[in-house]
């Protein structure tokens, strides 16, 4: 591919594709993944390496026969230097194990990973490497980077597909005129880089906040520095037990609790609005609420039972 600029201004005019096709554009989007040939390669947009508070690099994929009941949820375990999901599908089981490198061998890892299957392996593993972090501008002179192009947070939260739809909606709400006025790119890779830091506060949380101390890896991740934003939220709720969602960011309150709270992350006190209130009303509260969500939980079709009424795939095609 070649790609062909502006002499002055850097703008893309054109990509030269290799089937040969020509291509002429005023705004050009980069989805060439992890390579990203027009803001990295041709652009020479910088990249923000997280590494240090993410430092998981590297995935061991397989599927294997799925076993058992079909759960409605994922999996995820921790491992030595990182952790394993399984993903349930209607036809086998979905696993990776996402690992540091610099703790843990490929063949140590695909071991692990292999000894935890639910089912007989599919197929041999699959290795994929990967940076953490964002390029220093998600929209430069007239090339916008979405998905992988862009940046990558590890999958623990799957936030990938929403950072995508951020990046395309952002784009949408801003959408320029002929002349590329510099202030709306500007606002774009504001708002683009606040929502990268949002989810990497929160997928950072759930290594922080880490009691072990079995492995080099989880001793770093307990001791390690982290940025600000994520040291003042987990300070804030040590010493008061206030948690605040920002700028409509992605994960609510309950989802931080849960990870705070799983992880023992206590606080020192209490909202005193919730000290004022008798505890034995509040226990009969919670007594009705858990007794409402049983109840509707016994009452529903099984996840397997739901999917085979109105989604099921029927047998896998076998190439």
């Amino acid at each position: 591919m070649k790609v062909h600029q502006h002499a002055e201004s850097g703008f893309i005019t054109g990509v030269d594709l290799e089937n040969g096709q020509s291509l002429a554009g005023d705004m050009f989007f980069d989805c060439s993944g992890f390579r990203a040939l027009l803001m990295r390669q041709t652009l020479d947009v910088e990249f923000k390496d997280w590494a240090h508070w993410l430092p998981c690099d590297t995935a061991q994929t397989v599927a294997c026969e799925r076993t058992g009941p079909l759960l409605p949820y994922t999996i995820s375990t921790a491992k030595s230097a990182g952790w394993q999901w399984r993903i349930p599908t209607q036809h086998r089981t979905g696993n990776g194990h996402i690992y540091s490198s610099q703790y843990i061998t490929d063949e140590e890892a695909i071991e692990s990973l292999l000894s935890d299957l639910d089912g007989a392996a599919l197929g041999e593993p699959r290795k994929i490497k990967f940076r953490t972090g964002h390029i220093e501008k998600f929209w430069d002179k007239n090339c916008v980077a979405i998905g992988l192009s862009g940046g990558f947070l590890e999958p623990l939260e799957s936030t990938s597909l929403f950072l995508i739809q951020e990046g395309i909606s952002k784009f949408i709400s801003l959408f320029p005129s002929a002349d590329m006025p510099e202030a709306v790119s500007q606002e774009y890779n504001r708002q683009l880089t606040k929502k990268f830091e949002q989810v990497r506060d929160f997928i950072i949380l759930h290594y922080k906040a880490t009691q072990r101390s079995d492995s080099e890896f989880w001793t770093y991740c307990r001791t390690m520095s982290v940025p600000d934003s994520l040291s003042d939220r987990m300070e804030l709720f040590h010493q008061a037990g206030r948690v605040f969602r920002y700028e409509d960011e992605l994960f609510s309150k309950t989802s931080w609790i849960a990870v705070l709270l799983g992880q023992n992350v206590v606080p020192q006190t209490v909202d005193p609005i919730v000290s004022t209130l008798d505890a034995g009303q509040i226990a009969h509260s919670l007594g009705s609420m858990r007794a409402a969500m049983t109840g509707a939980a016994t009452k529903m079709p099984t996840h397997e039972a739901f999917l085979k009424n109105y989604a099921w795939a029927g047998a896998p095609v076998m190439s």
